[in-house]
């Protein structure tokens, strides 16, 4: 946010930004889903609803996971929220007591260790890299396991790093995780934007133990509707009544109108619209990568998800956070240091997010090139 906000301080003195620091998709949200939000305004009714989410949604949510993923996900287990963070915040406020240890990945997604900090448990970053897909794995888990280990949150797609937990490594993550006593939290937030062929849930992929998950998604980013602030939790059936309690007491219910328009999410309409997204996401992968990798940036994974890329820049600066400084002002592009996701190799690395189109994408190449000194990539 402090890059953001020196970008848009350069922009108001009259320059020209490109913006690869921000992760919200640049799509608006899909016009039938807003449609949908016109036609509940016009009927009135924006009233408080059930702290779980209205009904039609709670089962359209669980339609969603059979026709996509091949799950079948009884709708009681649904818990439509706030947005995936009031999601996160209610697991974690159900499983996590003080002193309590969750591990996560490290790099990873910085509101999730502050999700278990103001529970007053330890967020244990359990640093990964280019070996394991930048992805916890079931030996790291095993080894950093402690008495206080509580759980293992994960988020596949990664958040800044892309990649996905290959399905055979989740399924022994979900198995020793379980053997070892602990509860699995799995951010599937980018999952839609998976570029690797038809993406798992790892619903899909527990097996037995699928039934003791907490899953967290969101209508955010496939979905494109950010600032509408509406996610879900797919719960154990036993803990719902909990999470229910937990969410009256915090925010009362999901906003009521997101809640109305995001029923239109799951038209054949509205999927198409959303895939085609996906596509152009892809396109803009497959277009940054190779060029960040021409001019000089260390990507030894290629992101399978999500919008991101973690790249090396030790070739150009020993601290990223200076970096990302003297590229906004010398190259007017605003891209995010890496001791943003946490403190492994934090200052060897940035995140480009290609969440704008791809003219901006190569103008933003053809800028880092000629302040890197460097012809333009391809």
């Amino acid at each position: 946010m402090e890059v953001q906000t020196a970008a848009r301080a350069l922009e108001a003195a009259g320059h020209s930004v490109v913006h690869m620091e921000i992760g919200e998709p640049d799509f608006p949200t899909p016009a039938p889903v807003l449609a949908a939000a016109q036609r509940a305004l016009a009927d009135g009714g924006i009233y408080y609803t059930s702290a779980l989410g209205i009904p039609e949604l709670r089962q359209a949510i669980a339609r969603h996971y059979a026709e996509r993923f091949g799950v079948a996900i009884a709708p009681e287990r649904v818990i439509v929220t706030a947005g995936s963070s009031a999601a996160l915040l209610l697991v974690m406020a159900l499983l996590v007591d003080r002193d309590d240890r969750i591990l996560l990945s490290d790099p990873g997604y910085p509101c999730n260790r502050h999700f278990v900090r103001v529970l007053e448990g330890e967020p244990v970053g359990v640093p990964v890299g280019p070996e394991t897909n930048y992805q916890l794995s079931a030996d790291l888990i095993e080894r950093h396991w402690a008495p206080r280990t509580r759980g293992v949150l994960i988020a596949s797609p990664s958040n800044p790093t892309g990649p996905a937990v290959a399905p055979d490594e989740m399924r022994a993550i979900a198995a020793t995780v379980a053997r070892l006593g602990g509860r699995l939290i799995v951010d599937e937030i980018y999952l839609g934007l998976s570029y690797g062929g038809e993406p798992g849930s790892v619903l899909s992929l527990a097996g037995k133990h699928a039934d003791d998950l907490f899953v967290v998604s969101s209508f955010s980013k496939y979905f494109n509707m950010t600032g509408w602030r509406l996610g879900w939790v797919i719960a154990p059936e036993r803990h719902v009544r909990d999470l229910e309690k937990l969410a009256q007491n915090l925010y009362i219910s999901p906003p009521t109108l997101s809640q109305r328009a995001a029923l239109a999410c799951f038209l054949p309409e509205t999927l198409a619209i959303v895939e085609d997204r996906r596509r152009a996401f892809r396109r803009r992968r497959d277009y940054l990568v190779p060029a960040l990798r021409e001019l000089g940036f260390g990507i030894p994974v290629m992101p399978d998800g999500g919008f991101f890329v973690y790249a090396d820049s030790t070739r150009f600066s020993a601290d990223s956070e200076r970096f990302c400084r003297d590229v906004l002002a010398g190259a007017h592009v605003a891209v995010t240091p890496g001791v943003d996701f946490g403190a492994h190799r934090a200052r060897d690395h940035l995140r480009f997010a290609y969440t704008v189109d791809m003219a901006k994408l190569e103008e933003g190449v053809a800028r880092l090139a000629r302040y890197l000194g460097k012809a333009p990539a391809g």
